[in-house]
């Protein structure tokens, strides 16, 4: 049986096919929205510091790579904080952590309005990463008690939208925050922007309590047979999953194709913190005006939802995943490789850009369909968070080492080089995870 195929499992259920699609469309409709719009502010909270760093560096007295070492703590304290996190969030169940998540975080990246240098800028995206931690993973895990397996693509794409989406959006914003609210109530334009980007966050956490059912057992706008359909395909998945093998919780941080999944993780995080972090210094060395650099930088961000959408959706319909995650990281790297020698030409440069984040965020959804194919339950959940620390470290030495080579090199050229190199290497890695999958798996249930 095709473990990504929802109808060969709803074949024997009651109800129909078609009526579980039904089903999952409402609990679509109901869910996705919502925690796209979360996982937006998460994004935006996390990297709107690349956007103050146009003017903040100057009033901090910070130069490039003294920033990247401040933006690169926020990772210490999510690494630290991943695993425990997502390891309470199962235990306390997902409404109320996620609520708590968000309400610390949103409290945190408003309070960076009072820090005054490197060393209070530090200590303040590192609590921040402390707070967010376990959020992605939780998200991800949540949508696994959702949504079957041949969905699931579709929508993890969805809901991951939200990070390009926060540069559609968020850029042009905050280069308008910067440029117009500068000295409104005595306070920067850097500081308005995270006070007006934080505190959303903190409204956001406390809806959760509400609008957040944590199974669908505990969905009242679902109908009682709907409820038993969608929870007896999600129960069957599972039973075939550890009828291949059960991993244990240990097991779920050993295993090699967990190990490997790490180290793919981390090639693909790099292309994204590098792009979050540095894609407004990139422009702005274009020679534009702020509010220029903010239209700029959403190009490559809108594009990269529209190739995220379609991207996860061909997987979902093809039923393949891995393949699909090599040939995005080989996209991305030729956009950079692009990028990085025609950074004189903005236009090329432009969309050379452009091919690297689509191809960074569009590998995302389908990369997170990976880990529930051979995991399930808690250890799924500490696996996804363990990965997801690991990746991040990519967080911790990124920032600080590229803009250590923008100031030794004088330009973006040998970041983006490196960044295309990390790129061919996730390439590599998912041919390395398929091969041992094929291994791992008997040939009836490897299809991923």
């Amino acid at each position: 049986m095709n473990l990504e195929s929802t109808a060969d499992i709803a074949a024997s259920a009651p109800a129909s096919e078609a009526a579980l699609s039904v089903t999952v469309a409402k609990v679509a409709r109901r869910l996705i929205p919502f925690l796209c719009i979360l996982y937006f502010f998460a994004y935006l909270d996390r990297f709107n510091v690349g956007f103050a760093a146009l003017t903040m560096n100057h009033d901090l007295g910070l130069s490039v790579a003294a920033y990247g070492f401040a933006a690169s703590m926020f990772f210490w304290g999510y690494i630290l904080f991943e695993v425990p996190s997502n390891l309470v969030l199962g235990k306390v169940g997902a409404r109320f952590w996620i609520s708590r998540i968000m309400v610390t975080w949103g409290l945190i990246s408003a309070a960076t309005i009072f820090v005054t240098g490197g060393t209070s800028l530090s200590a303040l995206r590192f609590l921040l990463g402390a707070a967010e931690a376990g959020f992605l993973p939780g998200i991800l895990v949540y949508l696994t008690e959702w949504f079957p397996r041949g969905d699931r693509a579709r929508m993890i794409g969805m809901f991951q939208i939200a990070m390009p989406l926060s540069g559609v959006l968020g850029a042009p914003v905050s280069s308008l925050i910067l440029a117009h609210m500068h000295g409104l109530g005595g306070l920067a334009g850097w500081k308005w922007l995270f006070l007006t980007q934080g505190l959303p966050s903190v409204l956001l956490g406390i809806s959760c309590l509400w609008l957040l059912p944590s199974r669908p057992s505990e969905a009242k706008w679902l109908g009682t047979s709907e409820r038993l359909q969608l929870e007896r395909v999600l129960d069957a998945e599972r039973r075939q999953t550890e009828a291949v093998r059960k991993f244990t919780l240990r097991e779920g941080f050993t295993n090699p194709r967990v190990l490997v999944l790490a180290l793919l993780f981390f090639c693909l995080v790099c292309g994204s913190t590098g792009v979050g972090f540095f894609l407004p210094l990139i422009v702005k060395d274009f020679g534009l005006p702020t509010v220029q650099i903010g239209v700029v930088t959403a190009i490559p961000y809108l594009l990269s939802v529209i190739g995220m959408v379609w991207w996860s959706r061909r997987s979902d319909a093809k039923g393949k995943r891995i393949e699909y995650v090599a040939l995005a990281a080989i996209f991305a790297a030729a956009g950079f490789l692009l990028a990085a020698f025609t950074l004189k030409t903005p236009v090329v440069a432009v969309i050379g850009l452009s091919m690297g984040c689509i191809g960074v965020f569009a590998s995302f959804p389908v990369f997170w369909t990976l880990p529930p194919s051979f995991l399930t339950g808690i250890t799924a959940a500490a696996s996804m968070a363990f990965i997801n620390s690991l990746g991040n470290v990519s967080g911790v030495v990124g920032p600080g080492f590229i803009g250590w080579t923008r100031d030794v090199s004088g330009g973006f050229t040998l970041m983006l080089a490196i960044l295309a190199v990390l790129m061919t290497g996730a390439a590599a890695l998912s041919l390395v995870f398929a091969r041992m999958n094929r291994r791992a798996t008997p040939a009836s249930l490897s299809r991923i």
